[in-house]
Formats: structure tokens, sequence, C-alpha cells
């Protein structure tokens, strides 16, 4: 077994995953949901599915199967409720977008959060919680 165990993918990560088949971050996503427990909040499905949502992404997969992969990954998460009112935990992420999934990683006791964009793995390791990108993610699970 991984000694990551819980783990949280960003929108990011996510929406590459759903739209290119044959991605890295679609390796990291299938091996995390064969082998670890993925982590979302109803704020984080709720960007995902805003975001799939948008009709730039048609070209690449049709609003149906986006939709789709919306319901599976709702299906396939442990929801964790995470309250926004409390104060955020330091550091915080220089975009504010970002903030929730730190938020999730705290109330999830995450051992990992998976992030392709440039914000969040310039805080690795963020109280204790690794950073990575999806090809760190895949190397330590493998």
């Amino acid at each position: 077994m991984s000694a990551i165990q819980r783990v949280i993918f960003d929108t990011s990560t996510l929406v590459s995953g759903a739209l290119k088949v044959v991605s890295v971050p679609r390796q990291a996503l299938l091996k995390a949901l064969s082998s670890c427990e993925l982590c979302a909040s109803d704020e984080t499905l709720a960007e995902l599915e805003q975001v799939l949502e948008r009709d730039r992404f048609d070209r690449y997969l049709n609003l149906e199967s986006r939709r789709a992969f919306v319901a599976l990954i709702r299906r396939k998460v442990h929801l964790f409720a995470v309250d926004s009112s409390l104060p955020a935990a330091e550091p915080l992420c220089r975009d504010a977008k970002d903030q929730p999934f730190l938020a999730l990683a705290l109330a999830a006791e995450a051992d990992a959060l998976v992030s392709g964009n440039e914000d969040l793995p310039v805080l690795h390791p963020w109280n204790g919680i690794p950073i990575l990108t999806p090809a760190e993610f895949l190397e330590q699970v493998l």
C-alpha cells in the first residue's frame, strides 16, 4: 500500500485528466482512484462541475461526457465538510481560488494534494502536506 492514502486533486488536474485521455494527470487520477481515498468538498466539486460546463471544452470532449466525468468523480470521492467560516491556515495561496483545496487538505488530513498549476506547488510542503505534480504523485504511488 502506498504511504499516500488520502489525496486531493485540484480542479486543473481533474480537468486535464478528463479532457486528455493519454496524459499524466489521467494516469495519476486512475492510480489515485485504484489505490487511494480521493477527497473533495462540496465547494471543490462545484468548481469542477462549473469549469467543465464551459463551452471552450467542447472541442476536446462533448458536454454529456464531461458531465458523466463529474458524476463519476462525485461517486468516487470521500466528501468532507469544510467550514469556510474558519480562518484559513497560513500561508495562504497566492491565488485565492486555490484556498478551498488547502482548507480541504486540512479537513481531510490529506497525505498529499496533487496540482498541475503553478500556485499550489510553490507552497510545498504546506503545513506538513506534500503538494505534488501529477508526475510526482505517480512516482510516489507506483
